[in-house]
This record gives C-alpha cells, sequence and structure tokens, in this order.
C-alpha cells in the first residue's frame, strides 16, 4: 500500500492534524493486513469484505471506539481512491459506525481544583507557570495541544480573548476569565520575560526549563501530581479540566451551541454528553421553567 498520495489527501483535502494522519494510516494498515489474509488487495474488498473486516476487528478485542474511528479511516481511503479513479465507488459508503456506549467523562468540582492550585509550592519559579497552565485550562476548556501550541501573542489582554489552533489548524476565539489572565500576566512578567527561547520554543507561551515548548507528558503529569497532592481520588487528566469546564458552562445554563463553539466541536452531538446533569437540578428547572409543573 502506497501511502504518500493518501497521506497528502487527509492534510491537503482534509485538513487533518499529524496525529489524525498517522491514526488514519495506521487504520488502513489493519485494513490491509486484513485483506492480506483473504487473498485481496485494497481495490478489490467489497463492501461484504469490510463487514467481515469488522467482525474481525471485534475478534481481535478492539473496543467500539477504536473500531468507530477506524471506520472514519477506512473510509477516507476509499474516497481518496475514488478521488484518484483507482476504484469506481467506495465500498465503504454503507459501512456503518458502531455504536457507542457513552461514557460520562470524569469532572471536577470547582472546590476540587482550587485544592489542587492551593497545593503548589509559589516560591518555586516553575509553579508560576504552572499555576498559569491550570488557570488557562480550566478557564477556556482547552485540549492539551492546544495549551502547549498557544503562542504569547494569542493572547489579547484588553479584550480578553485567546485565539486558540484546534483540530485540522482551525482556529477560534475563546473568552479568558480574569484569575487566568492574572496569572498568565503573573508568568510572562517574571518568568517567561527572562528565559531564553530555543528554536522550538520562539513565540511559544509557555515554555520548559530548556527554553522549548512544553510536551504533553509534562502537563499530564502536573495535573496527576497536583491531583494526588490535593488527595483527589478520581482518574485526573488534563482532558478532566475541559470537561470540568463544560460541565460547569452547562450546568449553569449555558447555551449548548455556545459551549460546542468554545470547545471546537465539529458536531453538537459531541457537546451533548455535558447535559449529563444531577436529577435535582433537572426537576429546578421543569419547576421554574414548564407551564403545567
Amino acid at each position: 500500500m502506497s501511502s504518500a498520495g493518501f497521506k497528502a489527501y487527509l492534510k491537503l483535502e482534509l485538513g487533518l492534524s499529524e496525529n489524525s494522519i498517522e491514526a488514519y494510516l495506521n487504520d488502513v494498515a489493519k485494513l490491509n493486513s486484513f485483506a492480506t489474509e483473504v487473498s485481496k488487495d485494497l481495490p478489490q474488498l467489497s463492501l461484504e469484505d469490510l463487514f467481515s473486516f469488522m467482525k474481525w476487528l471485534t475478534e481481535l478485542g478492539l473496543a467500539e471506539r477504536s473500531q468507530a474511528r477506524i471506520v472514519s479511516g477506512v473510509k477516507a481511503y476509499y474516497n481518496y481512491l475514488v478521488l484518484e479513479r483507482l476504484v469506481d465507488a467506495s465500498p465503504a459508503e454503507l459501512l456503518e459506525v458502531p455504536k457507542l456506549t457513552r461514557k460520562l467523562p470524569e469532572v471536577l468540582e470547582h472546590n476540587e481544583i482550587e485544592s489542587m492550585l492551593e497545593t503548589m509550592d509559589m516560591s518555586k519559579p516553575s509553579a508560576q507557570r504552572d499555576r498559569a497552565i491550570i488557570e488557562v485550562m480550566y478557564s477556556c476548556g482547552l485540549r492539551v495541544s492546544e495549551l502547549i501550541g498557544l503562542k504569547i501573542n494569542d493572547i489579547d489582554y484588553l479584550e480578553q480573548l485567546v485565539l486558540v489552533t484546534g483540530k485540522g489548524n482551525k482556529q477560534r476565539l475563546i473568552p479568558i476569565g480574569s484569575e487566568a489572565l492574572k496569572h498568565t500576566q503573573l508568568y510572562l512578567n517574571h518568568i517567561r520575560n527572562q528565559q531564553a527561547e530555543s528554536k522550538s520554543g520562539a513565540g511559544i507561551l509557555f515554555l520548559n526549563n530548556r527554553g522549548g515548548a512544553l510536551s504533553r507528558v509534562y502537563v499530564f503529569k502536573l495535573i496527576k501530581r497536583l491531583a494526588a497532592e490535593a488527595g483527589i481520588r478520581k482518574n485526573v487528566s488534563p482532558h478532566t479540566l475541559r470537561h470540568s469546564f463544560a460541565t460547569s458552562l452547562v450546568e449553569a445554563g449555558a447555551d449548548l451551541r455556545a459551549v460546542q463553539q468554545m470547545l471546537g466541536h465539529k458536531s453538537i452531538t459531541t457537546t451533548e454528553i455535558y447535559t449529563h446533569l444531577d436529577r435535582t437540578y433537572l426537576k429546578d428547572v421543569l419547576k421554574q421553567y414548564h407551564p403545567r409543573s
């Protein structure tokens, strides 16, 4: 399987990130392994073959979510073959994504996040950066990849907005809270401005101790450590702050479309997972707004 053309298609036509492109290439590699087992080339596979492929994935023990992503990769691959006129029609057109069992995300209460912040030793230079990281992630609901990619000029302190570059290099503006702005300015004025930038850190907001861009692993370990030190036993990750941001907005009555825009979700269906509100809240809403309650 030649992947160069498909890779270019994913990048130029679909605008996917490097991580997504790599995932799609791996997905098609799995399909290629299956095709080898049934003694066919990829362009020769039929819809029935693809159904067998999905069964094959299940037998390998792949989770529903992994299978759903693989279907997306397979569909994209055959669309590419159609575009290149290597097949007349896509056999994957009628291939359905497995129905996912929706798992509610782990979220942190506001007081739990405060407890994490209180564990920081602010006498350490790195603590001011780490405090700003937590404040920005929680204030704006950023993905960890979006956070570590933030540039100094992406924050508009006058308008209190952040320009975020998300999946597929799509940009969106998100309001940023006063606490996040305050701690980001403290970090910039007292820590960041005194650091020499490496090539990878040029213009980047949050730098590591060597002047380069932070890694995802660092942010993951930071949040894990703070949660443990605060005595929080939940399974906490950088994405937990994003879930907590969205949940707090929805529970406070924020419009779901606005939350969708701030999170950078392509589909409103993805955002609807944050409507997992407690029953007491729902009863209160019913009493307040329904004319027959």
